[in-house]
Protein backbone atom coordinates (compact mmCIF):
# COMPACT_ATOMS: atom_id res chain seq x y z
CA UNK A 1 0.00 0.00 0.00
CA UNK A 2 1.02 3.80 -0.23
CA UNK A 3 0.67 6.66 1.64
CA UNK A 4 -0.02 10.25 -0.33
CA UNK A 5 0.97 13.36 1.14
CA UNK A 6 0.42 16.69 -1.04
CA UNK A 7 1.70 20.19 -0.01
CA UNK A 8 2.34 23.32 -1.49
CA UNK A 9 -0.87 24.85 -1.29
CA UNK A 10 -1.93 28.20 -0.52
CA UNK A 11 -3.52 31.79 -1.18
CA UNK A 12 -2.54 33.38 -3.82
CA UNK A 13 -3.28 36.80 -6.16
CA UNK A 14 -5.05 36.08 -9.95
CA UNK A 15 -1.95 35.37 -11.66
CA UNK A 16 0.06 34.08 -9.78
CA UNK A 17 1.91 30.96 -9.99
CA UNK A 18 1.61 27.65 -7.06
CA UNK A 19 3.66 24.33 -7.34
CA UNK A 20 2.04 21.32 -5.48
CA UNK A 21 3.48 18.55 -4.53
CA UNK A 22 3.14 14.88 -3.92
CA UNK A 23 5.01 12.62 -2.22
CA UNK A 24 3.98 8.78 -1.82
CA UNK A 25 5.72 6.65 0.70
CA UNK A 26 5.03 2.93 1.07
CA UNK A 27 5.36 0.13 -1.80
CA UNK A 28 5.64 2.83 -4.11
CA UNK A 29 6.96 0.21 -6.84
CA UNK A 30 3.89 -0.68 -7.74
CA UNK A 31 2.46 2.28 -8.19
CA UNK A 32 1.40 2.70 -11.90
CA UNK A 33 0.13 6.30 -12.98
CA UNK A 34 -0.34 9.14 -10.87
CA UNK A 35 -2.73 12.51 -10.99
CA UNK A 36 -4.23 15.48 -9.28
CA UNK A 37 -7.45 16.37 -9.20
CA UNK A 38 -9.32 18.95 -7.34
CA UNK A 39 -12.98 19.85 -5.47
CA UNK A 40 -14.04 23.11 -5.05
CA UNK A 41 -16.94 24.19 -3.29
CA UNK A 42 -20.22 22.46 -4.16
CA UNK A 43 -18.95 20.67 -6.71
CA UNK A 44 -17.97 17.34 -7.71
CA UNK A 45 -14.45 16.07 -7.67
CA UNK A 46 -12.14 16.61 -11.03
CA UNK A 47 -9.26 15.15 -12.93
CA UNK A 48 -6.57 17.66 -13.26
CA UNK A 49 -4.03 15.81 -14.94
CA UNK A 50 -2.07 12.65 -15.28
CA UNK A 51 1.04 11.11 -15.56
CA UNK A 52 2.31 7.64 -16.24
CA UNK A 53 4.58 5.63 -15.35
CA UNK A 54 6.62 5.67 -18.19
CA UNK A 55 5.62 9.73 -18.36
CA UNK A 56 3.27 10.41 -20.44
CA UNK A 57 1.38 13.24 -19.53
CA UNK A 58 -2.40 14.29 -19.70
CA UNK A 59 -3.71 17.43 -18.63
CA UNK A 60 -7.65 18.72 -18.94
CA UNK A 61 -8.48 21.16 -21.55
CA UNK A 62 -9.52 23.75 -19.34
CA UNK A 63 -6.09 24.19 -17.78
CA UNK A 64 -4.02 22.98 -20.05
CA UNK A 65 -2.68 26.16 -20.81
CA UNK A 66 -1.44 26.74 -17.70
CA UNK A 67 -0.79 23.73 -15.70
CA UNK A 68 2.26 21.34 -16.24
CA UNK A 69 2.15 18.50 -14.36
CA UNK A 70 5.39 16.13 -14.17
CA UNK A 71 7.64 13.31 -12.07
CA UNK A 72 10.32 13.01 -10.13
CA UNK A 73 13.33 11.50 -11.99
CA UNK A 74 14.19 7.92 -11.03
CA UNK A 75 11.83 8.59 -8.06
CA UNK A 76 7.84 9.23 -7.25
CA UNK A 77 7.06 12.33 -6.39
CA UNK A 78 4.57 14.23 -8.88
CA UNK A 79 4.35 17.73 -8.97
CA UNK A 80 1.80 20.14 -10.63
CA UNK A 81 3.00 23.90 -11.58
CA UNK A 82 0.35 26.07 -11.78
CA UNK A 83 0.45 29.28 -13.45
CA UNK A 84 -1.55 32.39 -14.24
CA UNK A 85 -3.89 31.01 -11.63
CA UNK A 86 -7.22 32.01 -11.55
CA UNK A 87 -9.85 32.78 -8.78
CA UNK A 88 -12.21 29.74 -10.58
CA UNK A 89 -9.23 27.37 -9.80
CA UNK A 90 -9.94 27.86 -6.40
CA UNK A 91 -10.20 24.12 -4.61
CA UNK A 92 -9.01 21.36 -2.86
CA UNK A 93 -6.14 19.60 -5.09
CA UNK A 94 -6.23 15.81 -4.36
CA UNK A 95 -3.26 13.52 -5.46
CA UNK A 96 -4.06 9.79 -6.64
CA UNK A 97 -2.25 7.13 -7.50
CA UNK A 98 -3.38 3.97 -9.10
CA UNK A 99 -1.14 1.02 -7.27
CA UNK A 100 -0.51 -2.35 -8.57
CA UNK A 101 -1.90 -5.45 -6.06
CA UNK A 102 1.51 -7.28 -6.04
CA UNK A 103 -0.67 -10.74 -6.40
CA UNK A 104 -3.14 -12.26 -8.38
CA UNK A 105 -4.93 -11.45 -10.18
CA UNK A 106 -3.19 -8.62 -10.22
CA UNK A 107 -5.68 -5.67 -9.48
CA UNK A 108 -5.25 -2.59 -9.64
CA UNK A 109 -6.43 0.00 -6.25
CA UNK A 110 -6.84 3.96 -5.64
CA UNK A 111 -4.92 5.48 -3.36
CA UNK A 112 -5.72 9.53 -2.38
CA UNK A 113 -3.73 11.83 -0.81
CA UNK A 114 -5.72 14.05 2.46
CA UNK A 115 -6.07 17.07 -0.12
CA UNK A 116 -4.30 20.66 -0.46
CA UNK A 117 -6.29 24.12 -0.35
CA UNK A 118 -5.75 26.80 -3.13
CA UNK A 119 -7.23 29.65 -2.83
CA UNK A 120 -6.88 32.40 -5.60
CA UNK A 121 -8.49 35.26 -4.52
CA UNK A 122 -7.55 38.98 -4.47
Amino acid sequence: QVELVESGGGLVQPGQSLKLTCTPSGDRLFILDMGWYRQAPGKSRELVATITKDGVKNVVDSVKSRFTISREDRGYTVYLQMDWLRPEDTAVYYCNANWLIPSPPYQTREFWGQGTQVTVSS
